[in-house]
């Protein structure tokens, strides 16, 4: 039994689409749809959100706000990735319309953040317009997440995290896309959970697309409220780049390098018990890592657990970084 539902369709066809993936934000979709409902009459977009089979209320309110909201069309994501949401919207509703904007169910956006992406793309001809982040936390270890997220201690300095001025790059967060280049590259690779923007950027780039990073808007990221939630989110970050870097060759940057070493000097200090010198790369890092979280905690009032944040981050990313790399993989049709 399906779950799509679609509003009344308007009289003019829409120039783009806000693409929303959705599950389970029944405490964010309502003001998100809201406020991207108000930019697609202004700019003349259609919303589409495709959900992940919801459970907590979500699908009810969409549906009251497809009711109400003559430009919102709700579908259904059965592969719940974020990846296959978009592929899937691109194929039903994109001949018609020339670019897509890559919405956050999770995130919080200025009310003009649509009209400056679609201003960036017309000022520069860029193929795909990207945003930095900016993390916020409510309280507790999601709030100190965010102060680590949002420091070198945590982002080691990228800048669709920390933010520069409009450039041409690499990656970013995704913000904007014309739909040319994205079916020309085949759109999202559904194969990865995570990491699959940096993966559709490689081959946006290598098919000679461009990449702009705005300087005149970014969204809000409210990250993961427990450890265990980070732990897991940052164990399928560090498997998606593996992954990357088994797909293209492309190899990590000097940041990510020096967080590869994170794990296997953490698993090594279990030798400790042998051999004491050996734990001592490990509890340097930990050091190095609180004494640096304390002193953010305190500029910024988020508390002494920015260092333990950012050590769940980094011994995650690692970590899964090693099991993607090192973890059996199909052999090849045809090997004998």
């Amino acid at each position: 039994m399906t779950t799509a539902f679609e509003s009344s369709p308007v009289d003019a066809p829409a120039s783009g689409l806000i693409v929303i993936p959705c599950l389970n934000e029944a405490a964010h979709i309502e003001t998100l749809v809201a406020d991207m409902h108000a930019a697609a009459v202004r700019l003349n977009l259609q919303v589409v959100v495709a959900d992940g089979g919801s459970t907590d209320g979500t699908l009810s309110l969409l549906a009251r706000l497809a009711e109400a909201y003559p430009r919102l069309t709700v579908i259904d994501n059965p592969r719940r990735l974020q990846s296959a949401a978009l592929n899937s919207v691109v194929a039903r509703f994109g001949d018609a319309v020339d670019f897509l904007i890559r919405i956050d169910a999770h995130g919080g956006y200025p009310a003009d953040y649509c009209e400056r992406l679609i201003e960036e793309m017309a000022a520069t001809g860029a193929d795909s317009v990207v945003v930095a982040m900016e993390t916020r936390g409510a309280k507790g270890f999601q709030k100190a997440t965010a102060a680590a997220q949002n420091s070198k201690l945590g982002n080691g300095g990228s800048k669709h995290r920390s933010g520069a001025a409009g450039h041409w790059i690499d990656h970013g967060h995704h913000a904007l896309m014309r739909i040319a280049a994205f079916r020309a590259v085949g759109g999202y690779d559904e194969s990865f959970s995570h990491n699959e923007d940096a993966e559709l950027d490689y081959r946006l780039r290598a098919a000679g697309y461009r990449i702009w990073m705005t300087d005149k808007t970014r969204m809000v990221y409210y990250p993961r409220a427990t450890a265990s939630a980070l732990f897991r989110q940052y164990l399928g970050y560090g498997r998606g780049r593996a992954r990357n870097l088994l797909k293209h060759g492309n190899r990590p940057k000097l940041r990510q390098a020096v967080l590869l070493m994170v794990a296997p000097l953490v698993v090594g200090s279990l030798l400790a018990v042998l051999w004491w010198w050996v734990a001592v790369p490990a509890a340097v890092w930990a050091l190095l890592c609180l004494g640096y979280g304390v002193l953010l905690g305190l500029q910024g009032g988020a508390g002494p657990l920015v260092g333990v944040s950012a050590m769940v981050m980094h011994f995650a990313w690692s970590a899964g970084f090693w099991l993607q790399l090192l973890a059996p993989r199909p052999a090849k049709a045809g090997a004998a």
